[in-house]
């Protein structure tokens, strides 16, 4: 591909997606469909992908960035549901939504039919536990939809590589397949133990930021590339590394973190925006393609296998739910739930990025890869229109319990309250060492920095002003905000005003960047 139309793909994603920010539309919807008009438009150039390089381009960045912020303690808190979601709900709509093409569509292989069941098999939970954030859904459900989500696309992945080679006439049998079923989960994980330690004893080794992000950069591939190389589960290895890493993020510097938070953020947004407006994109071209399953015919095989999908979720979140709390050890060891639970953990079961890039990487030898391609791109944006758009309204209609703010909030205070008399402790021993002596004003400064952290979460409980809503400590950040853009402006001005030069201007706006940024808590979404 040329540089301008890749440039031209990347700027408009990111102003559509950025526009949908201001709209109620999910942004994928909006930029499917600015693709789709973007391909009917004279000029425009045909974008296409290499099915060879797909999978290594697009899911190990994906995965790494949503593994890393996922909690290992929550994920193995709750290992038998993300685990019967994550595995045992792939095979099952694998094989659901494959026997179903197979019945439905004349001239479908049972081998092509699987493969399209392993496409479109493992839902993408990031816009589902956004939701969840967003509305106050208790954290079990959020970490059982964001754990599910990192863990089924190696299920699902492997189980296209086993049907694709069915497809192909390159398979060893059914017997064989599940062999190399197991031997990739094993060794994907087994591959990510190897590495997780070495690389994150390198990042710890690494003192220069630049360097410690560039690596950051490159462990995802690194993971996935290793653990393909010996047939193994390059995402589990991904997913393994990350999971560790993100654990122990807190060993690597400050400014290391930063500057990682920021890139992959962006890295993620460019990715999936750029996944979904090639849909759009590429639809024109799979229509032709379709041949004998054109038209009506090929809108009632979408229309299908999108109920298929949904029906097939139900029929497997529902009874892995309730079965195995016939066991009294489970049901000591895990909270009560009813049925809302897993009405609602049914109806999230959205399609994204990850069925997408593996249906693009379907090779084009593969018999009605035009219909896969099709069936995969209906199902997603099904998926997101219909469940997307009334998963909300429906947790509303629920009332499940929502996530105690207030109970949060008391837990942050305790601990800051907790970590401020360490740190006043330690600060008084240091200064007690005539190597520690400082100037009364700037030892009571020490002081009145760790105060205003130990209150700043505690005045969040308190009363709120009158006049504008505003905690305490909202005032404070709104003034602190309005006082550093004072001083920036003045910097500016006596930059202008050649009373310093542009090197001492950065050095001077950095450090306001830094005190805005720790006056300043990130909200959650």
């Amino acid at each position: 591909m040329e540089v301008l139309p890749l440039v031209a793909l990347v700027a408009g994603c990111a102003i559509i997606a950025g526009l949908a920010r201001r709209t109620p539309v999910p942004a994928p919807l909006l930029l499917v469909a600015a693709g789709l008009a973007a391909a009917y438009v004279p000029g425009v150039p045909p974008y296409g992908l290499d099915p060879h390089i797909v999978l290594p381009l697009l899911l190990p960045p994906l995965l790494y960035t949503a593994a890393v912020d996922s909690s290992y303690l929550d994920l193995r808190a709750n290992m038998r549901p993300v685990a019967l979601l994550s595995v045992g709900y792939v095979l099952f709509a694998t094989l659901a939504v494959g026997y179903a093409a197979y019945l439905l569509v004349p001239g479908l292989s049972l081998p092509v039919a699987l493969v399209l069941g392993a496409v479109i098999a493992p839902p993408d939970a990031v816009a589902a536990t956004a939701i969840a954030r967003k509305l106050g859904l208790p954290n079990r459900i959020t970490t059982i939809l964001q754990g599910e989500s990192l863990v089924n696309d190696a299920t699902a992945i492997t189980a296209y590589k086993v049907a694709l080679a069915a497809a192909v006439g390159a398979s060893a049998g059914w017997t064989g397949g599940i062999a190399e079923f197991l031997l990739a989960s094993v060794g994907g994980v087994g591959v990510g133990l190897l590495l997780m330690v070495p690389i994150h004893v390198l990042r710890k080794t690494l003192r220069e930021p630049l360097l410690q992000n560039t690596l950051s950069l490159l462990i995802p591939f690194v993971a996935y590339a290793a653990a393909e190389r010996v047939h193994a589960s390059g995402v589990l290895a991904v997913v393994v590394v990350a999971l560790y890493l993100g654990h122990r993020n807190w060993q690597v510097d400050f400014a290391t973190r930063l500057q990682e938070a920021a890139v992959w953020k962006m890295v993620a947004f460019i990715l999936e925006s750029v996944v979904f407006a090639l849909i759009g994109l590429q639809l024109p071209v799979v229509l032709k393609g379709l041949g004998e399953y054109e038209g009506a015919a090929a809108a009632g095989y979408a229309v299908a296998v999108f109920a298929v999908v949904v029906v097939a979720r139900f029929a497997w979140v529902f009874p892995a739910t309730f079965l195995p709390r016939l066991s009294r050890r489970i049901r000591a060891r895990e909270p009560e739930t009813n049925w809302k639970a897993p009405v609602i953990v049914g109806w999230a079961g959205m399609r994204g990025v990850v069925s997408l890039a593996i249906a693009f990487s379907v090779p084009v030898t593969v018999p009605h890869r035009n219909l896969i391609l099709f069936l995969t791109f209906t199902t997603v944006i099904g998926t997101l229109v219909v469940q997307g758009l009334t998963l909300p309204p429906l947790i509303r209609l629920l009332k499940l319990p929502a996530r105690d703010l207030h109970a949060q909030t008391l837990a942050e205070a305790q601990a800051q309250s907790e970590a401020s008399r360490a740190a006043d402790e330690r600060l008084t021993e240091l200064l007690a060492s005539p190597e520690n002596t400082l100037p009364p004003p700037l030892a009571d400064r020490l002081r009145t920095v760790l105060e205003r952290r130990r209150n700043a979460v505690w005045e969040r409980l308190g009363e709120v002003n009158s006049v504008t809503g505003e905690s305490a400590d909202d005032v404070y950040r709104r003034l602190a905000g309005e006082m550093i853009a004072s001083e920036r402006e003045v910097f500016v001005s006596l930059r202008d005003a050649r009373r310093i030069d542009d090197e001492m201007l950065r050095a001077l706006l950095r450090r306001l960047d830094l005190e805005e940024a720790a006056a300043y808590r990130e909200e959650t979404a």
